[in-house]
């Protein structure tokens, strides 16, 4: 009895052995299918990229000479659009003929944004800049700060700073050279106050 007990203890150790070898080999099946498929994927998408870099016209981001100048770029957050920059926005535009490039005003349903802030960047006089906690953590902010940033490099005074909800030593955590400048304040400045500014502002360098 002992024997066939020890008998059938292998009996199943066999029987288990081979059941995971099979469910190994599935295993390997489905993992060899899934790395075929993901070597697919890659292969089309190198395809795909390498069409669209050869069809790529450097040009598309030129700004066509016969669009619209703009007097100001409005760079912001979303978040901060209902307390404070839409009212800027519209202040700027209906009470003092300032000619605003505004995502809300600017980009039309269906356009690509990049390809639009591109041009608005490089189509406006001045960049103002609503430098708030939700500014400093996005990415398509820091996208048009550097664009503001490489304009001011090369045709001068273009950053106009507001701080909005922030403070001295967030903006300098953030940007020294941000920080540097002399920024107007939302505690200190209200919409219409900082739109004369901007108003004078355009008249001096006309």
């Amino acid at each position: 009895q002992e024997q066939e007990f020890k008998d059938n203890i292998e009996e199943n150790d066999d029987l288990i052995e081979e059941e995971n070898k099979k469910q190994q080999q599935e295993q390997d099946k489905i993992q060899k299918s899934y790395e075929n498929r993901i070597n697919q994927l890659t292969n089309q998408l190198k395809e795909s990229i390498t069409v669209n870099i050869n069809n790529f016209d450097p040009n598309i981001l030129e700004p066509d000479l016969a669009e619209v100048q703009y007097d100001v770029f409005i760079s912001h957050a979303y978040e901060d659009k209902e307390d404070f920059v839409r009212e800027l926005a519209e202040t700027l535009r209906n009470d003092y003929g300032v000619n605003v490039w505004y995502d809300d005003f600017s980009i039309k349903w269906g356009d690509d944004l990049r390809i639009a802030i591109d041009k608005g960047l490089k189509a406006s006089r001045f960049g103002i800049v609503i430098l708030s906690k939700n500014f400093i953590s996005k990415g398509w902010t820091n996208y048009e700060l550097n664009g503001l940033f490489q304009k001011e490099m090369t045709f001068g005074k273009t950053i106009l700073p507001i701080w909005h909800n922030i403070t001295k030593d967030e903006v300098q955590k953030y940007s020294f050279s941000l920080a540097g400048k002399k920024a107007l304040s939302t505690s200190m400045f209200t919409v219409k106050e900082i739109a004369e500014e901007m108003k004078r502002l355009l008249v001096s360098v006309e």
